[in-house]
């Protein structure tokens, strides 16, 4: 039986992630369900919860340190933001209301910008992950995603951030618009890809107009759907590089995000001469975790 130090916990819109944590951060188990955020009310999170990490409980109380959508308004307990600039890693966490005596969770807060107003929740924990590994990084990071940011690191803070709802357009144009029946494919393009990028960083203004023709050589030049998919990906992720050219030109650059996702991102800004340190997201974020797990020190009750 697996009883666990602490656990970590990503709770996101979508799925819950957690771990069970033992000495010096290592990962004794992990396990994920599909109760995000999205799906549940206030009441629900703590049974949620324990429907994941019950068998890792041990005896007295186990301490869960939390990131994400847990600490929105809609989730279990809001944890207030942070306002940048600031330091990634929270010097002090939201205690979540539990009834059950077995649990102590805390939640990492967001970080906020007031101008021009922006927020993250999740990002922070997995910048603070990756800061873990690379303490003196001075430079940008970018985390895509459906809601990408592009975050100016320096002085071991974050400095400024912008988001970009790149994934999301992603999503709504390829699921709820005329484009939806032209790009349906499982497989890619990656000339195609480079193309559009290229065409938008160009003629950003062209961009409306360049995703209607996706449906119109669909129509008359029977454009095959993976070209199309490939030349939609691209001609949003280059709107986006060029939107926010002002945070990576003349900066190093660090990508953490989904390994396929990245990998596009890394792509495109190869071709305008950047490249990227690549970070897997799960790594950070755990990092990130354990960086605010260690505010606790050596007393296991202390509580920032």
């Amino acid at each position: 039986m697996i009883k666990a130090d602490w656990i970590a916990v990503d709770w996101g819109v979508t799925s819950l992630r957690a771990w069970a944590m033992g000495p010096n951060g290592t990962v004794l188990a992990k396990a994920r369900s599909d109760k995000g955020m999205g799906s549940l009310l206030p009441d629900d999170f703590e049974a949620a919860l324990l429907d994941l990490i019950t068998d890792w409980l041990a005896a007295g109380q186990t301490r869960v340190v939390a990131c994400g959508m847990i600490g929105a308004r809609q989730g279990w307990v809001e944890a207030e933001y942070i306002r940048a600039p600031c330091a990634p890693t929270a010097t002090k966490l939201t205690r979540a209301p539990t009834t059950d005596p077995r649990l102590e969770v805390h939640v990492v807060p967001g970080v906020c910008q007031m101008s021009p107003a922006d927020v993250m929740r999740g990002e922070e924990t997995q910048i603070a992950g990756f800061q873990s590994l690379h303490p003196d990084f001075d430079g940008v990071i970018t985390l895509p995603g459906s809601h990408t940011k592009w975050v100016h690191m320096s002085a071991r803070e974050i400095v400024s951030f912008q988001t970009v709802m790149t994934g999301e357009l992603f999503a709504a144009l390829s699921g709820h618009t005329v484009l939806r029946h032209f790009v349906i494919s499982e497989g890619w393009d990656a000339a195609a890809f480079d193309t559009a990028v290229d065409e938008v960083l160009s003629r950003p203004e062209k961009l409306a107009a360049k995703l209607f023709s996706l449906r119109a050589e669909g129509l008359l030049n029977a454009m095959p759907c993976e070209t199309a998919k490939a030349r939609l990906s691209g001609l949003l992720i280059g709107a986006e590089i060029a939107a926010s050219k002002p945070y990576w030109l003349g900066q190093p650059l660090a990508l953490i995000g989904d390994t396929n996702l990245a990998e596009l991102y890394a792509r495109a800004l190869k071709a305008q001469g950047l490249d990227a340190i690549r970070t897997d997201a799960t790594a950070m974020t755990l990092a990130g975790l354990c960086a605010a797990h260690t505010q606790f020190g050596t007393d296991p009750r202390s509580v920032p």
